[in-house]
């Protein structure tokens, strides 16, 4: 059987650490999660990895593959060149804990900052009633499997470490399918704007890019949501009239 070679990342925590090199045989329909697994049971049964379902869906693998965010369960040895070692390493925008393994909690903790899902009452008859085109549209939203690599590739929290000023991709995801949630009557505005730093996005659609679930994070997310910031902050007839009835 063809053998690998893989160049992996190994540390005890934060700071500290060097890439070390494994080689393993590999066989046809592999995917980087079954090497480093392989790797585990061959020759470094320390290494701290996190997964769990193996199909794509959980976002527990997260790392970094050859310097790209993806998904190891998802990521297969015959789209990667073989002939060079293949370089994995844990997400550079959190924490590292441990070799492969990542501090991600800041996250949960954004999530909780954002207003939760406020409901209008219902008809006369007790029911919601809903356009088909506005569940489709919410829909696409809550395919997220919150893997983080968005978060992971956003250069405002991968560069510039601005986590406790916004809140990333992932989570205006989240706002956005709460804001366009038929039902919903909160208004996130403002905290889009002040508490969740929608300004840091220039819309590169790097998230877009790395989105596993293919969800259309910056055209059908982000910049819907910026319009509305826009037309609440910055809507120049609006300041105008604002203006005028102050001064009567």
């Amino acid at each position: 059987m063809p053998k690998a070679t893989f160049r992996i990342w190994r540390s005890e925590g934060q700071g500290s650490g060097e890439f070390k090199d494994y080689s393993t045989e590999i066989t046809e329909g592999m995917v980087v999660l079954d090497a480093v697994h392989q790797i585990q049971a061959e020759s470094a049964n320390d290494l701290a990895v996190r997964w769990n379902c193996k199909a794509g869906k959980c976002g527990s693998c997260s790392a970094e593959v050859n310097g790209m965010p993806k998904l190891m369960c998802m990521t297969r040895l015959n789209t990667l060149p073989l002939e060079n070692p293949v370089l994995i390493e844990p997400m550079q925008a959190f924490p590292t804990i441990r070799d492969l393994v990542t501090d991600v909690s800041s996250n949960f903790e954004h999530k909780k900052r954002i207003k939760a899902f406020k409901p209008k009452k219902p008809e006369a008859d007790g029911t919601w009633r809903m356009a088909q085109a506005d569940v489709d549209r919410v829909q696409e939203f809550r395919k997220c499997i919150e893997c983080f690599l968005c978060q992971d590739v956003c250069h405002v929290l991968r560069d510039h470490h601005l986590h406790d000023e916004f809140v990333g991709p992932r989570f205006l995801v989240h706002a956005a399918a709460l804001e366009m949630h038929p039902l919903d009557t909160e208004d996130r505005t403002a905290d889009l704007k002040k508490l969740h730093g929608i300004g840091y996005c220039n819309v590169t659609k790097c998230c877009t890019k790395v989105c596993p679930e293919g969800i259309t994070i910056t055209d059908n997310a982000i910049i819907p949501l910026k319009e509305r910031v826009a037309d609440e902050f910055y809507d120049p007839i609006k300041k105008l009239i604002q203006l005028v009835v102050r001064k009567r």
